[in-house]
């Protein structure tokens, strides 16, 4: 039986039974179109960006009563509304190998069929990229010069945590980027967060203590990747993405 999960709950454990999902949505690109006086075609102006993307569901709650069906009811809305101003996993039956980041965000109207069956549309509002089970791995590696392969056409944002002490170099190396990060005192380990642009030690900022280009990206193909110095070993989660 299909279903969904979100928030750490299942759509089966609240009674509810799926006729249909938007199985193929993906974000419509951000760019603008300009035209130019003499020229043919127009100019595109791209900002870089996809946009939130919306999956839905088509759903109905079988009741024996109006009773059981506006229990039902109200345990689907403390559900979806709760925690309404952040993202949260969602995943599905229909596409087991992977999980959206999502926010339930708008209105729920449910038509009551025969007095006995609710009806309604669940719309998520979706971060546009769909994230591999498996890229949420965490693997250790102590040996420096290994490549991790991105199989998408999307740079990821990992989470890497550098294990060593004193200082220390990261390097990344793909087709076409050579990325270092020097760390000047590790202190034992250096976690770093490139979704969240962060470098720590626990909850202590790192930030001040790393020279480097940017934030660690795994750009698709093959990412070389080396250390020296005090770093002993690193520990990676490349969140491999596609939309």
């Amino acid at each position: 039986m299909n279903g969904f999960e979100y928030n750490g709950v299942s759509s089966l454990s609240m009674g509810i039974k799926i006729i249909s999902k938007d199985i193929y949505s993906a974000p419509k690109y951000d760019l603008k179109f300009q035209s130019i006086p003499g020229r043919d075609g127009e100019l595109i102006l791209p900002n870089g960006r996809f946009p939130n993307s919306s999956v839905s569901y088509s759903c109905f709650l079988p009741a024996k009563s109006i009773e059981e069906l506006t229990e039902k009811i109200t345990a689907v809305k403390a559900w979806l509304y709760t925690e309404p101003d952040r993202y949260h996993t969602l995943s599905d039956t229909y596409d087991v190998q992977f999980f959206r980041y999502a926010v339930f965000n708008n209105k729920l109207d449910i038509v009551d069929q025969c007095k006995r069956i609710g009806v309604f549309t669940i719309n998520f509002s979706c971060k546009p990229y769909r994230y591999l089970l498996l890229g949420q791995i965490k693997t250790t590696y102590t040996e420096s010069g290994f490549v991790l392969t991105n199989p998408y056409p999307f740079a990821t944002k990992p989470y890497i945590k550098i294990n060593g002490r004193g200082s220390g170099r990261l390097v990344i190396q793909s087709a076409q980027h050579n990325d270092i990060w020097s760390f000047s005192t590790l202190n034992g380990y250096t976690e770093c967060d490139s979704e969240l642009m962060n470098f720590y030690h626990d909850t202590e900022p790192k930030n001040d203590t790393v020279e480097g280009d940017g934030f660690p990206l795994l750009h698709p193909g093959e990412n070389a990747i080396t250390f020296d110095g005090g770093i002993e070993s690193v520990e990676i989660k490349p969140r491999w993405q596609t939309i």
